[in-house]
Formats: structure tokens, C-alpha cells, sequence
């Protein structure tokens, strides 16, 4: 086996589907859903045939977790594959590193910090629930950052992260996406780990062990530290697209490139070694410091340099803000006395409305925010019966009662208007066409058919395939 090699690959795959999308999906499009479910299973299969030198970042969000560990879907998968079985040899692969992210898969930035802790914590238990182990590793959902996530990641526990290379802007003015680096914020400080964009694009489309390896090298080698380590990161969705979905596993990403990879990493003739970023991190400590920009990965026709793919149309804009003001009646209820009890009413709304944060719910614009409605309408009605059920608290009480309980308001800079605001500043963006939408969603019209899953074709419900910009 090579071991002189200076180039390093940390491999990681992002699994996600939206709330109730694998139980429409196996009623409406069976074919579709078995393709789906085998992309979660192929991973620890490959792992296990390569235990010597296969390394894997796999991340399953909270979500798809939920859905994964529900009876009722393990019993209608039951004929395809044996839910729990494969999600036990996932705990058992101590080759394969499990990456967290938010658990109802939202885009951090437009959403209350508020909010933040829970949608981390929810990840994370339900993480030890399916795997009996917490990730050490963060996935932002999308890719979309900013720094003042930090002290939320490392309070929750998470050690690094893993940001999209174009927005790292490191402190020297070199910009370098094949070393690591410490951002801090707020005097918290945390691991960032860039991702090579233009070749997590191949990764996702398509691309073979030759190519693979020349194009590794030629980019490290005009790379600005080209004799130190070099971490390329390469991260893409690991269920979306005919490449990951192919049923003749020798023409998807596991047989045509990852196998072949193996076999000749382990022959000991590749010049790139496969490693689990815990393991790397801990031998390669980042030395430099750099500011990540706020920003997400690039999607549709979207840049990544904004969030206008989930914030860019006023509709898109309205629903969002419509979830803020419910968290932040959320907040305020909490404060009311008598606080700390149970309020079944107020523990609903909360779950609606983490739920209605799903990132899907706004990328898909017209077609599917009357999804995240659905949620914020009962949201709202729960709250209403849980406040009828709290004593009415004067406007100044209210005030410090719910700055004692909102961690929002009680985090340093924190504010719950940050979302909204965030939100309202991105450039507007016209909302599509009724043919545009057709063409989008496979719709008849521009409101999805509640008893239809999220559209996948080729994408999974999270919309086209990430574009490489160059």
C-alpha cells in the first residue's frame, strides 16, 4: 500500500428526504423509492468489502432518520431491504465517519437563531437513536453558512465543519481550499474543512479512477502549498441522479469509480489516499485562520453566493418570515406562566414549526411553499389553544419573562430578527412561470397533489443537480 503519498481525500455523501417523502414515494413511484433506498445501503456495503483502505463521510439527516426508523415504513421497505439491518451495519463500520447537520434540514441563516440548538440537538440524538454515536463533523444543510453558527456548533458538540471552498477567505489573502482552518466567532472557535466545488461536481455526475487521479494531482500540484498535505474534500447528495441510482452497480459511482479506487489504492498505485477527516484532523491540525462568507453551495442556476434559490421571490421571502413570526410567538408563550410545565399544545406547535423549516419546502417556490403552509397553519392553531391555556402576563413582565426563557434573546448579538432581515435583503427574484413550474415539479399545476411525494427525477426533491462554476 502507498504510504509516501502527500495527497489526501476526505469522500463524504449527504442523504436527505424531505418529511413523509418515503411513504408517498413508495405508494405513488415504487421503482423510485427502491432506487433511493438501495443509495443508502450501497455505502456501508462498500465499506465493509473495503475495510483496509475505504474511508466514508456519510450524513443522514434527522429527517430522513425519522423515516428510516418508522415502523410503518419499515414494514412497506420490508420487501427491498431490511431497514434496521443495514442501518446496524452503519453502527458498526468504524470506516465510515457519520456527519451531522440540521435535523429538519433548514437553511440555518434564514431561519431564527432561536432555533438553532434544536434543530442541532434533534439531529444529534436521533444520530445516537439509529447509530449509538454522535458525529464529530457538521454538514451545513445546502451548504449555507455564516459564522455566527459557530458557538451553536460548538455548544451542540461538533469539532469541524465542512464549508464550500469558494467562500473560505483565509487571513493571509491565499486562497487555499486543499489545507484546513480555524474560524472563530465570538471568541468560539471551530475546524473548517473546504470542499473542492468543481470536483464534488464530477463526484456527483460522473467520473472515473483515471481522471480522478489527474486531476487531483494537476490541481494540487498549481495549488499554492503544493510539498505540504493536501486535503481534497469532495462532497456531493449520495441518492440523487441515474449515477448514484443505477440498479447495475457497475455503471454507478460504487462500481465504476469507488471499487476501482479501492483496488488500486490497496495495490499500492494510487497516488491519493482515502482518509477519515477525524483521523486527518487530529494528525494535520489546522495552523492558519480564515473567515468563511456567508453563502451556501451552488444549485439550479443558483451561484451559492446568496440565498436567493430559498429567499429570493416574495413568496418565498413571505414564508419565510411567516415561520419566524411563529417561533417567535413560540418564545413568548414560553415565558408565560406557568412556565416549565407541559403544554402538549405549545410541544406540537414547536415540532411544526422546526418541520416547516425544511429547506425543500422554499426552494420549490410556488409549487410546494403550500407545503410549509400546511404546517405553519396548524402551527398556529396550536398555539392559539396553547396560549388560552397560559395566564395573560403585562407587556413588561412578558418582556423579561421571555428574555429569562428565549435563547435568542439571551445569547450575546443574537436576535431573532436576524432571519427575517437576512431575508428581506436578498435581491428579489421573480417568481416562475405557471410552464416553468410544470416543467420543475412535474405538476399539472402550480399547487402540489398533497398525496404526492416531493418530485425526485433525477434530484431527489432538492431541486437540479449542483453546476460546477468555472
Amino acid at each position: 500500500m502507498m504510504t509516501g503519498s502527500t495527497i489526501f481525500h476526505a469522500l463524504g455523501l449527504h442523504m436527505h428526504q424531505p418529511p413523509g417523502n418515503l411513504r408517498l414515494l413508495i405508494e405513488a413511484n415504487p421503482w423510485e423509492a427502491e432506487q433511493i433506498l438501495r443509495c443508502y445501503e450501497r455505502p456501508v456495503r462498500y465499506a465493509a468489502r473495503y475495510p483496509d483502505v475505504a474511508r466514508l463521510h456519510i450524513g443522514f439527516s434527522g429527517v430522513l432518520l425519522d423515516q428510516l426508523l418508522d415502523p410503518d415504513i419499515i414494514d412497506r421497505y420490508r420487501h427491498i431491504l431490511d431497514i434496521p439491518e443495514m442501518l446496524d451495519r452503519y453502527a458498526q463500520a468504524d470506516n465510515i465517519e457519520l456527519i451531522g447537520t440540521g435535523h429538519f434540514h433548514p437553511i440555518f441563516p434564514l431561519i431564527p437563531q432561536a432555533d438553532w440548538p434544536e434543530q442541532l440537538e434533534r439531529e444529534r440524538l436521533v444520530m445516537l437513536r439509529a447509530f449509538g454515536r454522535m458525529p464529530r463533523g457538521f454538514w451545513p444543510p445546502e451548504m449555507a453558512f455564516t459564522m455566527e453558527m459557530i458557538p451553536a456548533l460548538v455548544d451542540a458538540g461538533y469539532e469541524y465543519l465542512v464549508v464550500d471552498g469558494v467562500h473560505v477567505r483565509p487571513e493571509d489573502g491565499i486562497s487555499d481550499v486543499f489545507r484546513t482552518y480555524q474560524a472563530c466567532h465570538d471568541g468560539v472557535c471551530i475546524t473548517v474543512v473546504a470542499r473542492d466545488r468543481d470536483v464534488s461536481t464530477a463526484q456527483e455526475s460522473g467520473l472515473d479512477v483515471n481522471w480522478f487521479q489527474n486531476e487531483v494531482r494537476w490541481r494540487t500540484g498549481g495549488s499554492p502549498r503544493p510539498h505540504e498535505a493536501r486535503l481534497v474534500t469532495t462532497w456531493s447528495d449520495g441518492e440523487n441522479g441515474g449515477w448514484f441510482r443505477q440498479s447495475e452497480e457497475g455503471a454507478g459511482f460504487f462500481g465504476h469509480f469507488f471499487a476501482p479506487y479501492m483496488e488500486h489504492f490497496r495495490g499500492g498505485e494510487y497516488p491519493v489516499t482515502p482518509v477519515s477527516l477525524s483521523a486527518y484532523l487530529t494528525s494535520n491540525p489546522p495552523v492558519a485562520r480564515a473567515q468563511v462568507q456567508t453563502g451556501a453551495w451552488n444549485v439550479g442556476a443558483g451561484c451559492g453566493y446568496d440565498f436567493s434559490q430559498w429567499g429570493g421571490s416574495d413568496q418565498q421571502r413571505a414564508a419565510a418570515a411567516e415561520v419566524s413570526g411563529l417561533s417567535a410567538r413560540y418564545w413568548d408563550l414560553c415565558g408565560r406562566p406557568p412556565a416549565g410545565r407541559p403544554n402538549p399544545a405549545l410541544e406540537r406547535a414547536r415540532s411544526l414549526i422546526l418541520e416547516a423549516q425544511t429547506s425543500c419546502f422554499l426552494f420549490w417556490g410556488p409549487a410546494w411553499i403550500p407545503l410549509l403552509y400546511e404546517r405553519t397553519i396548524s402551527a398556529a392553531a396550536e398555539l392559539d389553544a396553547a396560549e388560552r391555556s397560559l395566564k395573560p402576563v403585562a407587556s413588561g413582565a412578558a418582556e423579561q419573562q421571555r428574555g429569562a426563557s428565549d435563547p435568542a434573546a439571551a445569547a450575546p448579538g443574537s436576535t431573532q430578527a436576524s432571519a427575517p432581515a437576512l431575508a428581506e435583503s436578498l435581491p428579489p427574484v421573480a417568481a416562475p412561470s405557471p410552464a416553468e413550474t410544470l416543467v420543475a415539479t412535474d405538476q399539472t399545476g402550480p399547487f402540489p397533489d398533497p398525496s404526492a411525494p416531493v418530485p425526485h427525477g433525477a434530484d431527489g426533491g432538492r431541486g437540479p443537480r449542483r453546476q460546477s462554476v468555472r
